[in-house]
């Protein structure tokens, strides 16, 4: 069984152009320790489609299967718990505490969820994405590529079983890049998932599996 199966999701959104079909009967199945990759341009429903495996909004219509639960089955309180179990978000905006400090915006996923070790945790990962040295300070003090580990940090402090991605290094410079797509692959290579959108095709190109936008749907690149 597919670790993430998506059966037949449409979501449209109505505004003042009237109603844009965003998604139209799309179906995946999504396995774990893999990287999954959506390219697509920009406003195609990329964002749409993650926020939905991550059970943030509704579909109009179709069904949402992580680790064998159905989300749009659950209760409101339920889905919360089984989102802050199971799903880490990079959002692309960060959404950062501001008046938090790095280690304390890190740990602040610890709130949904208690972590063991948490100290540890947080400070094993500040280690990794090389924010040591920013650990007390607050998000304006940091560089857009800085906010951005340190959302991964957060992100990857429950040790979720679902990796939400959105342009996860959209501003990162080369190495930075890499130390994250290093992360990534390291976090699937102990049973993860990551579910990623990306507008970069050299992040692209290291995912298992790759996905891009047309007419409403998303299909398969070939390998």
């Amino acid at each position: 069984m597919s670790f993430l199966s998506i059966q037949g999701i449409s979501k449209a959104y109505v505004g003042s152009e009237g109603k844009i079909q965003v998604l139209k009967d799309l179906t995946l199945d999504l396995d774990a320790g893999r990287i999954h990759a959506i390219a697509g341009a920009s406003g195609c429903g990329k964002t749409t489609l993650l926020m939905l495996c991550g059970g943030l909004i509704f579909p109009d219509s179709g069904t949402i299967i992580l680790d064998g639960e159905d989300l749009l089955a659950l209760s409101p309180g339920a889905r919360a718990v089984r989102r802050a179990s199971l799903v880490g978000f990079v959002f692309q905006r960060f959404h950062l505490i501001p008046y938090l400090n790095v280690e304390q915006n890190i740990m602040a996923s610890c709130v949904a969820r208690p972590v063991a070790n948490a100290h540890q945790r947080c400070d094993e990962l500040m280690q990794r994405l090389q924010l040591e040295h920013r650990r007390g300070h607050i998000p304006a003090r940091l560089s857009a590529g800085e906010q951005q580990r340190v959302a991964l940090g957060r992100a990857l402090m429950n040790r979720p079983s679902l990796l939400v991605a959105d342009e996860p290094t959209g501003n990162l410079d080369e190495e930075n890049t890499a130390l994250l797509l290093a992360l990534l692959r390291d976090f699937t290579e102990d049973g993860g998932m990551v579910l990623m959108a990306t507008h970069d095709s050299a992040v692209a190109a290291v995912a298992d599996h790759r996905y891009i936008y047309h007419d409403g749907r998303f299909g398969v690149v070939p390998e």
